[in-house]
């Protein structure tokens, strides 16, 4: 089993960041994408997910059948559930700033916990490498629907999609490059023979 470490997490944020920063001028309540939510939600939920996966991993003896107990909310019907959002007087540069210290929080806790600590997620309880390879599908698939809503280019690097598909996605179609195998497998686009997924989950169990 592929494990994917704290760099791989800096490696996909620092991507990521550059990609959102061509859009600092631009309206940030764009549709991203396909999404119901904006740009900017979408950003929003990222950071949210990334501080929830470090939260996870945080305590000494984590849960295995329930998550940290933040509150949260939405700030619109059809929005995301935050629980950690950004202010927007602060515009998108707060926005990125955000986004990169939840990122480096993630990555600080997968650096420094016990290899085999287990922690709770909702498809199931997974460790730091599964939580390191959450965080860059996270980073991976949503920076591709900001760029989308911006007209701007994203290919992330192969090594990454790789290590998130052998981490998370055993059951990801072979003979596909793993970018577009990884957009698959999150329910962005199709493949030749393999309509578009209407659901999907990942399999984080702890490695071996």
């Amino acid at each position: 089993m592929t494990f994917m470490i704290a760099d791989d997490v800096t490696r996909a944020a620092a991507l990521a960041r550059t990609t959102f920063a061509a859009a600092a001028e631009l309206d940030w309540d764009k549709p991203a994408g396909e999404l119901e939510w904006s740009c900017w939600e979408t950003v929003e939920h990222l950071i949210d997910d990334l501080m929830a996966y470090a939260a996870q991993l945080a305590p000494a003896q984590p849960s295995t059948t329930t998550h940290v107990p933040f509150g949260w909310q939405h700030f619109r019907e059809g929005g995301p559930e935050l629980t950690v959002f950004v202010d927007r007087k602060e515009g998108p540069a707060g926005l990125l700033q955000v986004f990169e210290v939840s990122a480096a929080i993630l990555a600080a806790l997968v650096a420094t916990v016990p290899a085999d600590r287990v922690s709770y997620h909702w498809f199931g309880p997974s460790d730091a490498s599964g939580f390191a390879a959450m965080g860059v599908t996270e980073i991976l698939v949503h920076t591709h629907d900001v760029a989308a809503g911006f007209g701007l280019d994203w290919s992330p690097p192969v090594e990454l999609c790789a290590g998130a598909l052998r981490r998370l996605f055993p059951d990801a179609p072979a003979g596909h490059e793993p970018w577009p195998a990884l957009l698959w497998c999150t329910g962005r686009i199709d493949l030749p023979g393999h309509p578009r997924r209407t659901s999907w989950t990942w399999d984080g169990t702890p490695s071996a």
